[in-house]
Parts: C-alpha cells; sequence; structure tokens
C-alpha cells in the first residue's frame, strides 16, 4: 500500500501510521474477505500442529474437535439404525434438513442464537454447497444401505491425500510435511489393506463410495473456501445450507417412490425414536461441522472425522451383526493411528510480508 505525497506533514505521518496499522484494526469495509498471496516461498512452522499439540491447536479448537468428534461419531451408528427401521433414506435426509431450519428460526426467532437473513447474493454462492452437500449426504445413506460401516470408514480414511493437494492448490495451504506424507500414505495402505481382507465386499456398496468420494471431496473444499470468503454467523451457515438443501430434496421424494416406501412400513417406538434423535443429532452435528471448517485446514477437518470414527467401530461392534473381521478393524486401527500424528500445514508466508512486516500487514 503506497501512502500519498501531501505538502501537510501531520496529514502524511496520519496517512502512514493508518495504512502499517494491523489488519484487525482497520475497518471492516477496507479488509478483503480473503488473503490472496501471489509469491509463496514460506510458511510459519509454529502453525503445523498434530491432534496431539493442544497448546498450539488452542483450547477453543480442542473444544470443538471434541463437540464434532462426540456429533460424528454417533451420527453414522444412529443413520444406520434409523436407515434399518426406516428403508427411506432421502425421507430421513429431508426430515433432518427440515428439523435442522426449524430449530435455527425458532432459536433466532427466541433470541437464543443468531442467524443471517436469506439474502440472495448469499444464496448463491451457498449453491455448490448445497450441490456437494446433497450429493455428499445421499450417497453416504446408499453406502449404509449397502456396505458395513467399517468399509465406509476406510474409504474415507484416503481422501486426506487428495484434500492435501487440494488444500495447496486453492485454500493457501502449504504441502504437508514428510511426517504427514507418511501419516497419509498409511492412511492409504490401511485402506487398501482393508479391502484386500474384506469379506463382505459388495459392487453396489463401492459404486456409491466412489459417488460419495467425489462429492465428498468437493464438498469440503468449496465449504472451506466459502467459509474463508464468505462473512456469516456459524449458525447463519447452518440455516442456508439446511434451507436450500431441504427444498429440492422434498420436492425429489416422489420421484423416488419413497412414499409408497413409507405406507408400508411397520411404524415401531424404535424407528421414531432413532429418527427423532437423528435428527437432532444432526442440527448438534451441521452446527460442529461449520464450527470446525472454519478452525482448521479442510484436510486436518476430515483427519479429525476419521479419527473419532474409532468410537463408531467400537460401538457397531458391540450393536451390529455386519462388522468387520479382525484383520479389517486392524487395518482401520492403522489408519486411525496414522491420522492422528498428522501435522496440519501451515499458510503459506509471502516472501516480502516475511521479510517486511509493515508492507504486508494489510494483506495477512
Amino acid at each position: 500500500m503506497v501512502v500519498g505525497a501531501t505538502s501537510d506533514s501531520n496529514s502524511k505521518t496520519s496517512s502512514f501510521i493508518k495504512n502499517t496499522q494491523p489488519a484487525a484494526e482497520l475497518d471492516a469495509e477496507e479488509q478483503p474477505l480473503v488473503s490472496h498471496v501471489k509469491v509463496v516461498t514460506a510458511y510459519d512452522k509454529d502453525e503445523q500442529p498434530s491432534l496431539l499439540d493442544i497448546k498450539v491447536l488452542g483450547s477453543r479448537t480442542f473444544f470443538i474437535i471434541l463437540y464434532y468428534a462426540f456429533c460424528s461419531s454417533l451420527m453414522l451408528v444412529i443413520n444406520k439404525l434409523a436407515v434399518y427401521h426406516i428403508p427411506a433414506p432421502t425421507f430421513i435426509l429431508s426430515t433432518q434438513l427440515g428439523v435442522s431450519v426449524a430449530v435455527v428460526l425458532i432459536g433466532d426467532w427466541a433470541g437464543w442464537l443468531v442467524a443471517d437473513k436469506m439474502e440472495r447474493g448469499k444464496a448463491l454462492k451457498f449453491v455448490w454447497v448445497v450441490v456437494g452437500f446433497v450429493g455428499t449426504l445421499v450417497a453416504n445413506m446408499k453406502v449404509l444401505q449397502n456396505a458395513n460401516v467399517e468399509t465406509f470408514i476406510t474409504f474415507r480414511s484416503s481422501t486426506p491425500l487428495v484434500l492435501s493437494v487440494c488444500d495447496f492448490i486453492w485454500l493457501g495451504r502449504a504441502l504437508p510435511s514428510i511426517r504427514s506424507w507418511s501419516c497419509l500414505v498409511v492412511l492409504l495402505l490401511g485402506a487398501v489393506g482393508y479391502v484386500m481382507v474384506d469379506a463382505d465386499f459388495r459392487m453396489a456398496a463401492y459404486f456409491w463410495l466412489m459417488l460419495w468420494y467425489v462429492f465428498f471431496t468437493f464438498d469440503t473444499v468449496y465449504v472451506k473456501h466459502i467459509c474463508d470468503t464468505v462473512e456469516m454467523t456459524n449458525w447463519g451457515r447452518v440455516y442456508y445450507a439446511n434451507l436450500m438443501a431441504f427444498v429440492p430434496l422434498v420436492l425429489a421424494l416422489p420421484f423416488l417412490n419413497e412414499h409408497i416406501i413409507l405406507t408400508t412400513i411397520n411404524w415401531t417406538f424404535y424407528g421414531v425414536a432413532t429418527l427423532t434423535l437423528s435428527c437432532f443429532l444432526g442440527v448438534a452435528m451441521s452446527h460442529a461441522s461449520y464450527l470446525l471448517r472454519e478452525a482448521v485446514s479442510a484436510t486436518l477437518f476430515t483427519i479429525v472425522g476419521i479419527i473419532c470414527k474409532v468410537v463408531t467401530v467400537i460401538v457397531n461392534v458391540l450393536i451390529w451383526d455386519k462388522h468387520a473381521s479382525p484383520a479389517g478393524i486392524a487395518f482401520l486401527l492403522v489408519c486411525v493411528f496414522a491420522g492422528t500424528f498428522y501435522e496440519q500445514a501451515p499458510k503459506r508466508v509471502n516472501k516480502q510480508q516475511q521479510q517486511d512486516p509493515l508492507s504486508g500487514a494489510s494483506s495477512k
């Protein structure tokens, strides 16, 4: 930023001070919503925490991780139970989205939370969020109908390898360190090992898994981009994503013939209870998800989801009859331990900014 010349020395001094203030002290209108770094030659090594580095992560991020881990670990099992009792995954998903929208609207009206009002500009940016969101969740439900939980978790364990490259290309992160690359490779090898010993191999399930893989990767990268570039409250993001996904799904229900399935279902207490629990857990999951996406990189966000699935495996083994073999679970645990030692790649730093903090302060 260049300081304009002026005959008034006081004005010049004032102008210089204003232009060398830290970015946080300038007016919000003068600040870009995302930094654009053109020349990248260095990064801050202090910004490479693993999940074991609680001091570096910070207490807020650590508790967000615990919040997300609790919701994520339970959500997969509850959805599996809900689909088992009510074999209409799109109906279940639509109900979860509708309840999330209702909770946000009621909470905003009562003053318990703050959510952004619907605006055309923000809604247009959220269209692709909805595409990735709906695609991921529908494929997720189909996977749970056709495969065991461990199959799904292990395929998810290989996504950080792709996302770390996406973080570098589109989200301003450095490439992972050698330690982190090693962890990601072990994650991939664990996934391959599981597929080799999976006794419940189903081609239909693996088709849906690959479709989920594409949607999940796009969703993770694009939503992180939105969190970095569109200024919104967290409940506002929950409201936009769930409302904009709810409408097309409800309209699609008649074409999927799930209304016929619903008329033939024997509605039991356990079926209604699991559906209700999945809806309220879905609200918490959506809220925790956006909090964590904003706090960490896209790759670390995914790895947190993988690690917390250890609880899912334990619960699944105890209550379900379609769990993996001991060898399969061993490969899954290899993936989990590898993910634990992954270090989050730091944000890239402009060389000029590193050498001259004053000149780079306003573009941090």
